[in-house]
């Protein structure tokens, strides 16, 4: 494909892109994420696994709880020294990794995520789960889903509400290949991430987790990340419990959250002693309770099939929590989504225990009691009710988990935001970090749409001083706007083509047949009488929440849009008026 034809194809691919509704585009996109994301995830598990199946006993990639001792105390201080000496040579800015990186990303960089950025998590990622730290490889994997989608976009020059949906889409890519639940993974980019439900959004999203569900199941098969049994509810009489149980999860999340908040604030401090700190703090848990080293899914399969005493889920899941909320609120690297799970479950179990314990005719399994606690857990740390509920269900494979799932769910999510006033744990983390995370309607409306969907592309650029045969070459194209150079040769100001044409018809003609007659001088359309806009360069790029942005920020009245070609130069390409976002908003946002 020749250069100019590859430069068509490519701004009528991005021209319909930009429009936010291009559904065939989007699917082909979402199609390419999930592959990718797939593939990303795939090499980042084996990073992970090859290691621990080499070094730990029986080839088990979670048996932390066979090692000695000694091996037990010095694998999380060796790793959390080594962490914090790799990422002492960082800057700040790149340490930043996780899910709450990429809503930050999102949010003030409209999904733009660096390869430097995705290398520095992939390498953090594989240390905090093979140096035994109280981590999960669920936020490392959706940090690299994201990044690999984003770069992909900016490879292809996509328009950015298109980018937007790429990270959306490895998001949920990166969670069904984790869980192997795809509608978990849809819901949990929607509900956490983006924080907004679009039926455009719906299909790349869905096929981006399908693809990459589709990638990981030929290699690790079709089972669940849980052995779950055949769970279902006894008797009504136990929702009473069930009511507890959310009441107590509720308030554990709310513990989680504020244990995290509270540390983070210590951010400023050097990272090297925060994470030396971090490692100290887990030693003593690791001899102890051994349980909370590494992801933990071991832990969870076991107490799903009744296989831990109550004493024993109680000190794993108040031991998860405080090793996983001091050392991610110290710095650590860690995921906090896997060891909610793991709490969540210990404590869900020790509760079904004791339930079992007064009434052992009349309770449900031990098993059916950890999911629940789990998926409140999550609900409620995360703030994504919805999310958990379909990551339940998928789990599972059990419809009868729906209707008290529901009920623990709600209750604990609510009990953490209304009586504790918690927000989701990576808002909270963001706001430590001094970012907020804007979800108004206007603003998501705006991130839908990119520049060249809303510009007015009859628009011929020009120099100041034009002379009568340049002027009825101008006339002869019939453009609506004229974008004005300045002596520099950058445009300075946009006007109508209709005041140059009224400044001609008022000007009076010549005298014909006058001998010695001279040409009419240039016309300067600086300075005849018309309304000129003051103008400011957008990317083509842009979405209409970037042009509202600059408008306000750079004072200009108009926008001019700025395409970069196959050949490294940038033309314009069309214009943009805040009246014309104003008029998108009030009349075609969907």
């Amino acid at each position: 494909m020749s250069g100019l034809r590859k430069e068509k194809w490519s701004t009528r691919f991005s021209g319909r892109l930009s429009r936010g509704d291009a559904l065939l585009q989007l699917a082909i996109l979402g199609v390419l994420s999930g592959v990718l994301t797939g593939g990303v995830i795939l090499v980042f598990r084996a990073a992970i696994e090859w290691p621990l199946g080499y070094f730990l006993p029986g080839g088990d990639s979670e048996a932390f709880e066979q090692l000695g001792p000694l091996a037990r105390a010095l694998l999380p201080l060796v790793g959390a020294v080594m962490l914090g000496l790799f990422l002492y040579r960082l800057a700040a800015a790149d340490r930043r990794v996780g899910v709450a990186h990429v809503m930050h990303r999102l949010n003030y960089h409209q999904g733009y995520i660096t390869l430097r950025g995705a290398l520095v998590q992939f390498a953090v990622g594989v240390g905090t789960v093979v140096s035994g730290q109280s981590a999960g490889r669920e936020g490392p994997a959706v940090h690299l889903g994201a990044a690999v989608s984003s770069l992909m976009g900016q490879w292809m020059r996509l328009p950015n509400n298109s980018i937007r949906t790429l990270v959306a889409c490895g998001v949920a890519g990166a969670i069904s290949a984790s869980f192997n639940t795809p509608i978990a993974g849809v819901i949990f980019a929607m509900e956490v991430v983006m924080m907004e439900y679009t039926i455009a959004v719906f299909t790349p999203v869905i096929l981006a987790a399908v693809s990459a569900g589709v990638l990981t199941q030929a290699v690790y098969g079709a089972d669940p990340a849980f052995q779950v049994p055949l769970l279902s509810m006894y008797s009504l009489w136990e929702l009473p419990w069930i009511l507890v149980i959310a009441v107590v999860i509720g308030v554990a999340a709310a513990g989680f959250i504020h244990l995290i908040d509270s540390l983070s604030r210590y951010e400023s401090r050097p990272i090297f002693l925060r994470l030396l700190l971090a490692g100290c703090f887990a030693v003593p848990f690791a001899l102890l309770v051994p349980e909370v080293m590494g992801i933990g899914y071991d832990t969870v399969n076991r107490t799903f099939h009744g296989q831990i005493a109550l004493s024993a889920l109680l000190l794993v899941g108040v031991a998860k929590l405080l090793v996983t909320g001091v050392t991610v609120g110290l710095g650590m690297p860690s995921s906090v989504i896997g060891p909610t799970l793991v709490t969540g479950a210990a404590l869900g179990g020790a509760m079904g225990l004791v339930g079992a314990w007064y009434a052992p005719e009349g309770a449900s399994s031990v098993g059916f009691y950890a999911m629940l606690g789990m998926g409140a857990m999550m609900g409620a740390v995360l703030q994504a009710p919805l999310a958990a509920l379909m990551a339940l269900l998928e789990l599972t494979h059990n419809p009868n988990i729906i209707l008290p799932g529901m009920l623990a769910i709600t209750v604990a999510s609510l009990v953490t935001s209304e009586i504790f006033g918690k927000k989701s744990v990576f808002l909270s983390v963001l706001r430590v970090q001094g970012f907020s995370y804007q979800s108004s309607p206007v603003t998501q409306a705006l991130r839908r749409v990119a520049v060249p969907a809303i510009m007015e592309r009859s628009m011929q650029s020009v120099p100041r001083l034009l002379g009568r045969e340049a002027v009825d070459q101008v006339l002869a194209a019939k453009p609506k706007w004229l974008l004005i150079a300045g002596s520099s040769g950058g445009p300075v100001a946009l006007m109508l083509t209709a005041d140059l044409v009224r400044f001609l018809e008022e000007k009076e003609p010549p005298d014909e047949g006058v001998e010695g007659e001279v040409a009419p001088p240039d016309i300067d359309l600086l300075d005849i009488p018309a309304k000129r806009r003051d103008v400011a360069p957008v990317p083509f790029q842009a979405t209409l929440e970037e042009a509202l942005n600059l408008l306000e920020s750079s004072q200009a009245e108009a926008l001019y849009v700025r395409q970069r070609s196959v050949y490294g130069s940038a033309v314009s390409t069309g214009v943009v008026l805040k009246a014309d976002i104003d008029s998108y908003y009030r009349y075609r946002a969907p």
